[in-house]
């Protein structure tokens, strides 16, 4: 909780706030509630003796109603300010009559004291600056320096630093100038203030032992307390408590000299602060309470109420929150009073801590949104950061990582904005917690690692203690374990040495998790428990949760139930009392577990259920695409889980249906993105949004392609360095996360997205209604850790088997994989593969028959006569089943399934029933075929070289894949010439050569074709997904380079409602294979485009034969009118059964995803 440390800026004290954080399940995610300006500043007082002129009466009555408005400031309520304000306005009019100027710059002066004091500060500021004009206008020097002075605590307060330090340094150079050493002292000060609040130290250091020697010299002990005090402030956030104490201890007894109880005040509160932050709570209080003591008896109410927050701080973290918030009550009531607006927003910032670590997340929200506009109306940017963080933090905490964010990043750009270096570093480090949860672990080390310097730079020891421990739990989830315990080992003597024991249990805990997935239990139960006794000292009950947690996981591998069991229902009730969702998941998954291992099969399936109805509920509030894939992914073991005990309940009671029921819990883990995008596909939900934020992502849609022509630029240029060519990759990568932000933030304001409702996958029967027929078998596989299955579902029945674990399966089909590739492997030869693979030693024969038996032999009697639709699961996904031998066949009698069954693929069955539902509203497109194709690549493709009549520059092209070389591919132009010519030429359209480009793929006139034809490379992208996309040309017909890339996310803003994409490139097929979501390949972009079926390629295919394989198909379908499914089948078998490409390589690549009717 915040602990205000006060700075004084002569002549009155200056306060600043206190950053704290706060540890949230294995990985501590700092949340601050205080950062920065926390108070006013007050502009001096300057006395100034009247001048006696003929308007005696107005002059006299001008000093008495001037000094009664003295009086009333000295009551500093807030009351007694605007009384105050009536007086000065009255003796204002007066000095006015009588041409006083001198003294109408002294009252504005003041006016603009109490304007400030009230949080008014563009009021202040106007009637500052009517008193410098005043001031330069009759030369006074002095006055100018002081009011430039107060000016510059203006703009401080505001946040606007660049314009404090402007005017204090005209203020200092004034003063130097009048030599008057008392006000170049307080001057360094309050620039020495600016530079803390900065963040940097060493600078501020530098001025106030500036101002130090000064004041000592002049024997002014007051002001060399003040600047004492601030030292120890610097040093205090420094983490150096120690150093702190001693400036703090040798500010206290000058203050005491001179009888200055304002600044014991101050001076015992800070210490208090240095007591408070070592963990010993007792002597923290005592000095509070000194501090509260003397408060009082000068009537500083605005200071009162900043140790009543401060004690307020302390009883919060012992646990005793009734107590904190009496406290921050009696402190926002003072602060009330005297109309101190930023003390307010401070205060209730502070309650709203309060209620979001009881787990009462309404109304946290409910006192930081009472926070927020306070801040805003005194231009506090920097509290207004630290709210916007808090809300972020809220939001975190229930799940909703969408809002989270949001306001996340509104708290990053007002931080950076303002130069607050504290502020920018612990929303960077939240949002590097964001990433880490939802499973994207690079951009978590992102912005990790960007929060990192920062701490460092600025001293803050806690928060570098933090960063290292969050970086330390990406490595140990990306299961490197000896950098995870390099940077835990470096995170937990920072955490002891600045007492900060709620974070040292969390780095305990976290080295206690490495040492738990390593095996070695006793050593992670050492630390479990060290990290248990901090967590329940300090009364972290979200801490003490996850401990008891993990203490419970330890036991479970033991093999001691009783005690697992025990620590995890300890767990349970506290994660479900703190509201942390996805912490109470993963202990109900651990209870589900447990209880499955004793034979508790219904209590284990009534846990593992409850589990997964918090994770459907988090995930949908998640609307940036790639981030709730990610989510996704990172929960697909609890989904497993489900699948592997519903099948074990159907081995136990085979009559009960629970082999249905794993069935659709499998549809619900299938490509839920891809079925969510499907469903969004056809509702506008650009209608409504805020049209900013549609010229923003049209605008970053142009970055995008204009950074990609200048990188293309870059490399045909041959002369760049590899770190030239990486600045344009980072920059690319940037882009591309932004236009998913907005995109998110599109489908977070969008009344049209709000409106649609959820898919939910489908159950046995939905699926044998709406997806199958007669003639059609889905075989839907599941790969599992202990145990795979296979769901055999026709339209009237469901069959399920147990197969073998992933890992064998994908191991055998990794090697078949490998054999396909081969030109001259024949399914019939028996070829041996030696270790050079890389897949260990094998033959052809075992590889098959390996297969056969866990694949297809469990169905063999079902699988005769029927179209077989698959739904594969990991490696399976780029397993082209119809090069399989039939079951039944071996050795040189194989055959394979092409020859016997038609065979298509689907992301699930859910997917194809809404691809159907989507589809059947649609007007067929009026025309037939559009085809792309031999667009030019190289750069001595005979067709650049003919135009410009010489060679040009060689691009270095490979440089942006090096896996493709882009060359020309000379039988696309044969097969587009072949399938054009099957259609009459008025519905074709055609794009060769040249026009073969970007703008013609992205054009409307493509939407009035019922067929898309494109000829060309693929590229594949597995870092960056987005980037996948196929090759055009890459060089326009007067031999410029072009941007030739159509992207994936290029394609997802194409409106194709075409009844076939073709996509006959190379490795069309693949991408990134993510957990739940199969290949993320340009497959689901096409059909988001528009399309039903997408027919795409696994490998690189050969040319010659690519041609061949496309004439036949179209054959078919243009002049025979079978499906795309018929009609690619019977192409595949013609290449099969010509001797010239009977390998599988040549025809076993193309498959066709989606529908096959």
């Amino acid at each position: 909780m915040t602990k205000r440390i006060e700075r004084h800026q002569k002549p009155r004290r200056f306060l600043v706030a206190f950053t704290s954080h706060l540890s949230l399940l294995l990985v501590s995610i700092t949340t601050f509630a205080e950062s920065g300006v926390a108070a006013r500043d007050y502009a001096p007082k300057i006395t100034i003796q009247a001048q006696i002129d003929s308007s005696v009466v107005n002059s006299s009555n001008a000093e008495q109603i001037f000094q009664e408005g003295e009086e009333l400031l000295k009551l500093g309520t807030a009351t007694s300010f605007r009384q105050a304000i009536a007086k000065f306005e009255t003796a204002l009019k007066l000095w006015q009559q009588t041409g006083n100027i001198k003294q109408q710059a002294t009252t504005l002066n003041e006016l603009g004291f109490i304007y400030n004091a009230l949080g008014d500060k563009q009021q202040a500021l106007i009637f500052f600056n009517q008193s410098l004009s005043l001031t330069k206008q009759i030369t006074d020097i002095a006055g100018q320096a002081v009011t430039l002075n107060n000016i510059g605590g203006v703009y401080d307060a505001l946040g606007d630093k660049k314009k404090a330090l402007d005017c204090y340094n005209q203020s200092l150079s004034l003063s130097q100038q009048l030599g008057d050493l008392i006000w170049q002292a307080i001057t360094l000060n309050n620039i020495g203030n600016v530079y803390n609040a900065l963040g940097e130290k060493q600078q501020a250091l530098k001025y106030y032992n500036q101002s130090l020697p000064i004041s000592r010299k002049m024997g002014d002990k007051a002001q060399e307390a003040i600047t004492l005090n601030n030292i120890g402030g610097v040093y205090d956030a420094l983490g150096d408590k120690q150093q702190a104490l001693t400036y703090y201890s040798k500010s206290l007894p000058l203050s005491r000299q001179v009888g200055d109880k304002n600044g014991q005040a101050v001076t015992l509160n800070n210490i208090g602060g240095i007591y408070d932050a070592l963990g010993d709570k007792h002597q923290a209080l005592m000095y509070y309470n000194q501090s509260m003591s003397l408060r009082r008896q000068v009537g500083d109410k605005t200071g009162e109420a900043i140790t009543l927050n401060n004690i307020a701080g302390i009883y919060d973290a012992l646990g005793d929150k009734q107590q904190a918030l009496n406290h921050y009550n009696q402190s926002l009531n003072l602060s009330r009073k005297v109309g101190d607006k930023t003390g307010q927003a401070v205060t209730l910032n502070n309650i709203g801590r309060v209620y979001d670590s009881l787990a009462d997340k309404q109304q946290a929200l409910k006192y930081y949104n009472q926070s927020l506009p306070l801040r805003r109306q005194v231009g506090d940017k920097t509290g207004e950061a630290t709210t916007l963080n808090n809300i972020g933090g809220v939001y975190d905490g229930l799940g909703d990582k969408q809002q989270a964010l949001e306001f996340y990043n509104q708290s990053l750009a007002l931080s950076q904005k303002v130069g607050d270096r504290a502020g920018e570093a612990t929303t960077l480090n939240n949002l590097g917690g964001i990433y880490s949860t939802l499973g994207d672990k690079q951009q978590a080390l992102k912005y990790y690692n960007l929060s990192l310097p920062l701490r460092r730079q600025i001293g803050d020891k806690t928060g570098e203690a933090v960063t290292l421990n969050n970086i330390g739990r990406v490595y140990d989830l990306l299961g490197d374990k000896q950098q995870a315990l390099k940077y835990y080992n470096q995170s937990m003597p920072l955490r002891r040495q600045v007492g900060d024991r709620t974070g040292e249990a969390v780095t305990l805990n976290n080295i206690g998790r490495v040492y738990d997935s390593l095996g070695e239990k006793q050593e992670a139960l050492k630390y479990y428990n060290q990290s248990l006794f901090l967590s329940r000292q300090v009364r972290d009950k979200a801490g003490e949760a996850t401990t008891l947690n993990n203490i419970g996981g330890v036991y479970t591998v033991l093999g001691d139930t009783q005690k697992a069991l025990a620590y995890y229902n300890q767990s349970l009730p506290l994660r479900q009392q703190m509201k942390d969702k996805a912490g109470e998941a993963i202990t109900l998954y651990n209870i589900a577990y447990l209880e499955r291992n004793r034979g508790n099969f219904q209590e284990s399936l009534a846990k593992v259920e409850a589990a997964i109805k918090i994770i459907e509920n988090l995930r949908t509030k998640i609307t940036n695409e790639q981030l709730r894939t990610s989510y996704f992914a990172s929960q697909q073991t609890i989904y497993e889980f489900a699948n592997d005990l519903l099948m074990q309940l159907h081995k136990k009671y085979p009559q009960q249906g629970y082999d249905a029921l794993a069935l659709q819990n499998s549809e619900k883990y299938r490509s839920r993105s891809l079925l969510e995008l499907l469903t969004e596909a056809n509702a506008n939900i650009r209608q409504g949004v805020e049209p900013k934020l549609l010229e923003a992502e049209q605008n970053l849609q142009q970055r995008l392609n204009a950074t990609e022509k200048l990188r293309l630029e870059l490399y045909n240029s041959g002369q760049y360095t590899p770190e030239q060519a990486q600045v344009l990759e980072n920059e690319l990568t940037s882009l591309l996360k932004e236009y998913q932000e907005v995109q998110a933030k599109i489908r977070f304001t969008s009344p049209k997205y709000a409106a649609l409702t959820q898919p939910q996958p489908l159950s046995l029967k939905e699926i044998q209604q709406q997806v199958l027929d007669e003639e059609t078998l889905l075989l839907e596989y599941a790969l599992g850790e202990e145990r795979s299955y296979l769901w055999a579902v026709s339209k009237n029945s469901i069959s399920s088997y147990e197969l073998p674990k992933r890992a064998e399966i994908e191991k055998v089909v990794k090697q078949f994989n490998y054999l396909l590739k081969i030109r001259y492997y024949n399914l019939t030869a028996n070829i041996k593969i030696d270790a050079s693979s890389g897949l260990g030693v094998f033959s052809s024969y075992e590889v098959l028959e390996k297969l056969n038996q866990m694949l297809l032999e469990p169905v063999a009697a079902k699988i005769k006569n029927k179209r077989l639709v698959i739904v594969g699961d990991g490696a399976l996904q780029y397993l082209p089943f119809s090069a399989l031998p039939q079951p039944g066949t071996s050795g040189k009698n194989i055959r394979p399934l092409l020859e016997s069954n038609e065979v298509l693929y689907i992301p699930s069955a859910s997917t194809l029933a809404v691809i159907r539902r989507e589809h059947k509203e649609r007007k067929t497109p009026p025309k037939t075929l559009a085809v792309i194709a031999d667009a030019v690549f190289s750069y001595d493709d005979e067709r650049l070289t003919r135009i410009l009549h010489k060679p040009i520059p060689k691009p270095n092209i490979p440089f942006i894949n090096p896996n493709f070389s882009f060359e020309r591919l000379s039988f696309t132009r044969q097969e587009a010439e072949g399938i054009l010519a099957l259609v009459p030429k008025s519905l074709t359209l055609q794009a060769l050569d040249f026009a073969a480009n970007r703008t013609f793929a992205t054009s409307s006139q493509l939407s009035e074709y019922r067929i898309i034809h494109f000829a060309t490379h693929g590229i594949l992208d597995t870092k960056n997904p987005a980037l996948s996309g196929v090759v055009l040309s890459l060089f326009d017909e007067k031999g410029r380079l072009q941007n030739g890339f159509l992207r994936l996310q290029d394609i997802f803003n194409l409106k194709l409602p075409a009844e076939l994409i073709v996509l006959s490139a190379c490795e069309t097929g693949l991408s990134q294979q993510i957990k739940g979501e199969g290949l993320v390949g340009l497959a689901r972009g096409f059909m988001y485009a528009g399309s039903p079926r997408v027919l795409v390629s696994l490998w690189n295919v050969d040319d010659e034969a690519t041609s061949q394989l496309m004439k036949a198909f179209y054959t078919k379908i243009l002049k025979q009118e079978l499906t795309p499914a018929a009609a690619l089948r019977e192409a595949r078998l013609e290449l099969w059964r010509d001797e010239n490409y009977s390998a599988p390589y040549y025809w076993a690549g193309f498959t066709l995803q989606g529908e096959w009717k």
